[in-house]
Parts: C-alpha cells; sequence; structure tokens
C-alpha cells in the first residue's frame, strides 16, 4: 500500500463528501532534517531498482531497526527485497525513507552515512556506463543523462567552468521532511562515485550547503574532500578541471558506448512502465483536486471507463486509491501529534465519528489507537 503522502509535509485533496475548501500543508520539524515548508512537492514517478531500498534496510538493522519498521507502508515485502531484479517506484523508496528519518533521524550523520555505502556495483549497467567512461567530466555528463537510473532524488546539473567542474545539486523537488537526509546520502554517494573511479580521493575545492550548519558539521571532513561550508545560495560540490579532465583507469570507449545503449533501453523500458494508478495517486497529491473520478480522468486526459480499465488491468480500482490517499494522509499527520479531530477536520470529514469508522476500514485500527503508538 502506497504512503507517498505519509510524512511532514502533507497536501490534502478535496474529500467530495462534504465538500471542503480545506487543503491545507502540514509540515514540522523534525530532528536534523527538518525545514518549515508548505510548497507542493512532486515525486518522481519512474520507476527504480530495489539496490537502494536493500542497502537501506541494512544501514538501519545495524542501528537496531527491524526490517519491518523500515519497510513500514511501503508495499515492499521480504521476498520482494531479495529479489535483486525486483523495480519499485520511487515513492516506496521514499517511504522507507521517511521511516529512517523519523526513527533514526537523531543519529548524526546517518544521511552521509547512508550514502557512503553505494558502490559502482549497486547501479547496474548504469554504473558499468559510468566506469568505463573516458573521463570523470564524461563518467559525470553520461551519468546526469541517465539520472533516472540512479536512487538519487537529487537533481544533479553539470556546470563546466574555465578551470574547474561545478556539480550543482537540486534538492527542491524532495518533500520538506527528509530533503536534508537525501541530500546528504546523494551527495556523498556522488562524491564516493568519484573516488571509486580513481581507486584514489579525488580533492574538491570547495562543497556547499543550503541548509544551515547542522551539530555534526564536522563529520562532513569524513566524506567530503574539501572546504565543507553551510547556509549557502546553492547546494554544490566543485572540481578542479584537471582532475575532471584526468583519464579514467579503467576507460574503454566500446565499452562505455555499448552500456550508454543499455542505459538508454532500459531507461525508455522503466518510464513506459509508470502505471496509471500512480498517475491517479500523483493527482490526487495536488492542492485542489478533486477526489471525483471523472474530475481525476479529464486531469490525465483519458474518459472515466478507460481509466476504469486501465486501474481494473493493474489489479486496483479508483475507490481503493483514493481510500490509500486518504489513510496515508490521515497516518502523517496522527503520526505528527494532530489530534483525530483536526486530522478528520483537514481531511473534510464532517463528523470525527465518520473518519474514525474509515480509517479503521483502511488500517485496521481506531485512529485514536494509531496515534497512541506513533
Amino acid at each position: 500500500m502506497s504512503k507517498q503522502l505519509g510524512g511532514f509535509v502533507i497536501h490534502a485533496c478535496t474529500v467530495a463528501t462534504p465538500p471542503t475548501d480545506k487543503n491545507v500543508a502540514v509540515s514540522r520539524r523534525f530532528d536534523n532534517f527538518g525545514h518549515a515548508g508548505e510548497r507542493p512537492v512532486p515525486v518522481r514517478t519512474t520507476r527504480r531498482g530495489i539496490a537502494s531500498v536493500h542497502l537501506l534496510v541494512g544501514l538501519a538493522a545495524e542501528h537496531g531497526m527491524p526490517a519491518g519498521v523500515c519497510l513500514r507502508g511501503a508495499g515492499i515485502g521480504p521476498e520482494l527485497l531479495r529479489e535483486p531484479a525486483a523495480e519499485i517506484e520511487a515513492h516506496q523508496e521514499l517511504a522507507v525513507v521517511r521511516n529512517i528519518v523519523r526513527n533514526l533521524g537523531r543519529e548524526p550523520g546517518i544521511g552521509l552515512i547512508a550514502g557512503s555505502r553505494y558502490q559502482l556495483t549497486a547501479y547496474g549497467i548504469w554504473g558499468y556506463a559510468f566506469l568505463a567512461s573516458r573521463t570523470l567530466r564524461s563518467a559525470l555528463e553520461l551519468g546526469v543523462r541517465y539520472l533516472d537510473l540512479t536512487f538519487a532524488f537529487t537533481r544533479f546539473q553539470v556546470d563546466p567552468r574555465r578551470d574547474e567542474l561545478r556539480m550543482l545539486m537540486d534538492d527542491s523537488e524532495i518533500p520538506e521532511d527528509c530533503r536534508q537526509f537525501l541530500l546528504e546520502r546523494d551527495s556523498s554517494a556522488a562524491v564516493a562515485l568519484n573516488r571509486h573511479l580513481f581507486l584514489d580521493t579525488v580533492p574538491l575545492r570547495r562543497v556547499t550547503f543550503r541548509f544551515p550548519r547542522p551539530r555534526y558539521a564536522s563529520r562532513f571532513q569524513d566524506y567530503f574532500p574539501g572546504p565543507v561550508s553551510f547556509a549557502q545560495p546553492e547546494n554544490t560540490y566543485v572540481l578542479d578541471a584537471g582532475w575532471a579532465d584526468r583519464p579514467l583507469p579503467q576507460g574503454n570507449e566500446q565499452t562505455a558506448r555499448l552500456c550508454e545503449e543499455q542505459c538508454r533501453s532500459l531507461l525508455d523500458r522503466r518510464r513506459a512502465r509508470t502505471r496509471v494508478s500512480e498517475r491517479v495517486r500523483d493527482q490526487l497529491l495536488r492542492p485542489g483536486s478533486s477526489a471525483e473520478m471523472a474530475a481525476v480522468a479529464a486531469a490525465l486526459g483519458m474518459a472515466t471507463r478507460t481509466l476504469h480499465r486501465h486501474l481494473a488491468a493493474e489489479d486496483t480500482t479508483f475507490r481503493l486509491l483514493v481510500g490509500e490517499v486518504r489513510g496515508a494522509l490521515a497516518e502523517g499527520m496522527l503520526s505528527h501529534r494532530m489530534t483525530v479531530a483536526e486530522v478528520a477536520e483537514r481531511l473534510g470529514y464532517a463528523e470525527v465519528a465518520s473518519f474514525s469508522h474509515a480509517f479503521k476500514r483502511w488500517k485496521g485500527t481506531p485512529p485514536s489507537a494509531y496515534r497512541a503508538r506513533a
């Protein structure tokens, strides 16, 4: 079951009955990572491999967090986790990340630690294409072209200058409640890949982050071989042009071309598999969106019957998806100490009893009991 919406940045979709105009964004500060914010943030829907979730579950286990807690609400079972070729949706990995932030968010540098676990082999064909590139510059350019084959939520961009190469790291599409964790993870993973390419430390001219200086700032030196500063206008790490254009030890032009062709083919297949049910969830996430099937179908550019047929082919229904959305919204708000009455009001229920009955139907437990355990 999708918990794409569970978390601190929550946008309630309009409930058809009773009508409501209370599409309110709710945010809370959380541990090392929370920042106030109310802007809706999309989650990219390109499918991805399961290797990242496997790494995250392993990291969580090392810190005493059971796999069941780590996977809660992600729609990933133990059998799927053991399947190396399995693919999941981005929001499923995001649910795992949220569980880790909620349970281990007070662990200093947990995002940095996570990023350091990502080896080139974890990325499949993208990693081999990276490894076979002629120079670090060409590897980074290829990596950005096929970034959706990785596990990154941060959007990287190559910004070449005369004597240096800047890597811009855009975190604006990451939900607020796990933004800093994922930026730390993705940036430390990216820098670690540079080291894996050369089997040596690649010095950085500078590293900048937009978030304020954290209490564990001294730990960043263990992951970024260069001066690190915080509360800056943008997220970047900067390489000397000499390092960027240095030939890679395992570079092979023919292998790189072959790997890039396979990257292109895999990316096309994954993008084609984006399911209609995911598009429905994304539409229901939009502030002010209707939970009426006809309105959602129109927004997706199809007839109601066509939408019904697509969802049936994916073994789900529109009603079930709306229930998932409402249930995940409710879970997120209850987890962050909103009262049952406040959640019922935010979701547009005229009576608390109606909401409580619905929540129990969705989750198998009353909202008051869920809130007590959260």
